[in-house]
């Protein structure tokens, strides 16, 4: 790992493996929702060999399969029969198609509930935590597991034993409607924080983990009817190296192909199924579908899907027999399939541990609140203090809030009620047409107004709320007041991109007339993505909350009044305007058809086509390369202290590239406050290798008193130098990753503009 043991927690693969020799198998993952009758009652189920937890995950997987009739096997091929086990009939997935029969499941097979959550399980009773975007901001990986093993205690409550998440994007558009659900815009962020929220998942054996959504799925317009065309060298450096690091660091069983196409061919029967999952980076879990996302039986099945997600629509028997028939799939690949998808449940546990007999009504717990109280904290990014946080009132004074989302009260703003609670969750906000069981709950959310109002009293000040829709009365109301607070917003989510980076619900201009009246005025952002800020040198201060989850109003309290000094950094970007961004062409995004409009004709099902020519140069490496300054850069993230770094030396000074770097410096707290920096180490590559800008290869938490200093030091080892591919890139040519040599540029800092102090030479 580049982590320390106090940034990373140990739940290595090998503790993993060690616990799934214990139980008698390992873990899984796979996604919807569903229900199953027990097994048959004349059954002694401790007889049959596949639920002998003595046998390893591929006898008992095998002895199953060996024992099921070639329709059987096909039930594992699709969701709902997989899980189903007593059910045979199904209505068409396709209209007009006769329904689909399959005979009864053998006997001693589980009942495997799935649902949707990367950022939380989706029914009610469960915690509402931050959003994954916030969770990457803490840039603390126990966090993740933390929220992993609280997700997993409350899916398996509510009778749910496979989760789909945690998802893995790579930020190429801020506009990409699903950022709040991906883990920012480097892929060893993404990688690792896949990976340690998928150990959370899994830590017990009874709940398991789907990564999503593979691959290079950056965009939700035409998400189902685009084509995203990638260079060699992106598709393995950027788009699918966190699929290999979350999977050299953790064990999914399952892994989920995205609607789109790649390089003209949908994911879904791609062969980077096979040769870059299954293949370089030696998945033996299983593949399956997004809902909707298959186009055909042979291409799918044959380039390495195994499961069809939801109900049966390419993968039903009819077409899997006359394909086998016709010699468009093999028998060979039909085992294989059906192998995978049982060995994953058994490895995961699905089999040994069975879903309790209800569904608890409440699954949310105090030490899961605390969990999320801690994330929307440490994820919460101080962007901006000219000095006036942390604030200190004092018995009389008054703190003006402004906006609709700092409050639970409801406010319409443009036809759309928005509060506190509206902002808990981005999934409500664009599925108002999904049942509860696949929504997040917000009934429990506390308000920053609740929150602030009771921390106020505490020093005798008074906090008043003015929803901002009259932004005349609400810069009275902040003349008179000592400080104001501005709460700005953005709704976005699945199916939807946003079309600009500015706030929602009249939120610039809001804050400009509030700035322009108090000298005191602060900006909290509760938002999924990067917002432009005109009005941001009138401000004294921003906070960037993200999408704070139920106990957002108790964190930004604390951060406020300072009871929590702020610790998270950007894992994203912050531009000035959306022209500065590396996808500032309409050929890049949103793409464009035959006639090279940017606009779908009516009635067509023409592939948009998305050109990726920004190719390596995808978030701060872009903004690097061109030499465009952002508005806040990623990494970036004040507190209330300063530091400073200096003595950067690396060690060796010359290298082989396959033995351990060290990079060492000394950090210093210079202010008068006891806080926590994230330190991050970024690398730039020999300039022979072409690759834009620096590389983040590691970081470490360090927490300093005032005037206090400590020598740190971030380790690469081999194992991470190889399995990370942290100072290589990668030769289209040879097909091969490839270590460069060359002088090779350290950069130490609190953000990727950390200038360059150190160098090293691989030979």
């Amino acid at each position: 790992m580049t982590l320390s043991a106090q940034d990373r927690h140990p739940h290595t693969r090998r503790r993993r493996r060690l616990t799934a020799l214990l139980l008698g198998g390992a873990l899984a993952a796979s996604g919807a929702v569903v229900a199953v009758g027990a097994p048959a009652a004349a059954v002694d189920c401790s007889t049959v060999p596949w639920m002998d937890a003595s046998k390893s995950a591929d006898e008992r997987a095998q002895a199953l399969l060996d024992a099921s009739s070639q329709h059987q096997k096909y039930r594992w091929l699709v969701e709902q029969p997989a899980t189903q086990p007593t059910q045979t009939t199904w209505q068409p997935g396709i209209a007009g198609e006769a329904p689909v029969v399959y005979p009864a499941q053998v006997d001693c097979t589980p009942t495997i509930v799935y649902t949707d959550g990367p950022e939380g399980v989706r029914t009610s009773g469960v915690t509402d935590f931050p959003s994954q975007i916030a969770l990457a901001s803490t840039w603390n990986l126990d966090l993740a597991y933390e929220k992993g093993v609280a997700e997993a205690d409350e899916a398996f409550a509510k009778r749910r034993n496979v989760v789909l998440g945690p998802g893995i994007g790579n930020g190429r558009t801020p506009l990409a409607g699903r950022t709040p659900e991906y883990f920012g815009e480097d892929p060893l962020v993404n990688g690792l924080f896949a990976a340690s929220q998928a150990e959370g998942l899994e830590a017990d054996g009874r709940v398991v983990s789907d990564l999503k959504h593979f691959l290079a799925n950056e965009q939700e317009l035409d998400r189902q009817t685009s084509s995203s065309n990638v260079g060699e060298r992106a598709l393995h450096e950027l788009y699918g190296l966190p699929y290999e690091i979350a999977l050299d660091h953790s064990d999914p069983e399952s892994v989920m192909c995205a609607f789109n196409q790649v390089n003209s061919v949908y994911i879904c029967e791609s062969p980077l199924m096979k040769d870059l999952l299954k293949g370089d980076a030696g998945f033996d879990g299983f593949i399956m579908s997004d809902f909707g996302s298959v186009h055909s039986t042979a291409a799918s099945l044959m380039n390495g899907l195994d499961q069809e997600l939801n109900r049966p629509i390419w993968f039903t028997p009819t077409k899997l027999d006359a394909a086998l028939a016709a010699g468009q799939i093999t028998q060979a690949r039909i085992d294989e399939a059906a192998f995978r998808v049982v060995r994953s449940y058994i490895r995961g546990g699905l089999f040994d541990n069975p879903l309790p007999a209800t569904a608890a009504v409440e699954a949310s717990t105090p030490q899961h609140e605390a969990v999320a109280r801690e994330i929307s904290e440490a994820g919460s990014v101080l962007l901006k203090n000219d000095g006036v946080l942390p604030l200190a009132p004092a018995a009389g004074q008054t703190i003006a809030l402004f906006g609709p989302t700092a409050s639970s009260t409801v406010t319409t703003v443009g036809g759309v009620a928005t509060s506190a609670v509206s902002v808990c969750s981005l999934t409500l906000q664009f599925r108002p047409t999904f049942p509860p069981s696949n929504t997040l709950p917000c009934e429990d959310v506390v308000s920053a107004e609740t929150a602030l109002t009771a921390r106020a009293a505490q020093a005798g000040a008074t906090v008043t709320w003015n929803n901002g829709q009259d932004v005349a009365a609400a810069a009275a109301q902040a003349a008179a007041a000592d400080v104001a607070v501005v709460f700005g917003y953005q709704r976005m989510g699945e199916f939807n991109d946003l079309t600009n980076l500015h706030l929602q619900g009249n939120g610039d201009a809001l804050i400009s007339a509030v700035e322009q009246v108090n000298p005191n005025t602060v900006v909290v952002l509760q938002t999924g993505s990067a917002v432009e800020m005109p009005w941001v040198d009138g401000v004294q201060a921003v906070l960037e909350n993200w999408y704070g989850g139920e106990q957002q109003g108790p964190a930004i309290a604390s951060l406020l009044f300072g009871d929590v000094a702020p610790s998270g950094k950007l894992p994203m970007t912050f531009p000035v305007s959306l022209a500065d961004t590396p996808t500032s062409t309409a050929a890049q995004y949103p793409g464009v058809f035959s006639d090279g409009s940017t606009t779908r004709p009516a009635g067509s099902s023409e592939i948009r086509q998305v050109d990726y020519s920004e190719d390596l140069a995808v978030g701060y490496k872009w903004y690097q390369s061109q030499g465009i300054a952002p508005l806040f850069a990623f990494g970036h993230g004040l507190t209330y202290t300063t530091f400073s770094y200096d003595k950067v030396k690396v060690t060796p000074q010359s290298t082989n590239g396959a033995k351990e770097v060290r990079i060492s410096f000394r950090l210093t707290n210079t202010g008068d406050r006891t806080a926590t920096e994230t330190a991050q180490a970024y690398v730039m590559l020999p300039a022979s290798t072409g690759t834009p800008g620096s590389r983040l290869v590691g970081w470490k938490a360090v927490t300093l008193a005032p005037g206090e200093h400590a020598n740190v030091t971030i380790a690469l080892s081999a194992d991470d130098l190889a399995g990370m591919h942290l100072l290589q890139h990668w030769d289209a040519t040879g097909d091969a990753w490839v270590t460069t040599r060359g002088t090779y540029g350290v950069a130490v800092g609190g953000s990727s503009e950390a200038p360059v102090t150190a160098q090293f030479t691989v030979k």
